[in-house]
């Protein structure tokens, strides 16, 4: 195995290291469950992508465990639906 002939300096070894940062993701809601989710990406917990279901969230799971997850998604929507934006009028009312 090669040896190296000289010693790298630190500005070399923090020049190689500054691609190496993590980045901020940038999350967006589901439109339909308001869950947090990627760009492009479908979502985990609907299986909803671009105003469709292309994934079946329920196909997997148990019967017992698909009553549970159909009342929650139920609720999420309904929560989302209810939930009104704030108008200006309605943020300055403090």
């Amino acid at each position: 195995m090669p040896l190296p002939k000289q010693r790298h300096t630190k500005s070399r070894r923090n020049r190689r290291r500054s691609h190496l940062a993590l980045k901020v993701l940038n999350l967006s809601k589901c439109p339909k469950c308001g869950q947090a989710i990627l760009p492009h990406q479908a979502c985990k917990n609907c299986g909803v992508y671009n105003g469709r279901e292309v994934i079946d969230v329920l196909k997997k799971l148990t019967k017992r465990e698909q009553k549970k997850r159909k009342k929650e998604l139920q609720e999420q929507e309904e929560q989302a639906k209810t939930e009104k934006p704030l108008s200006a009028e309605d943020l300055s009312k403090k």
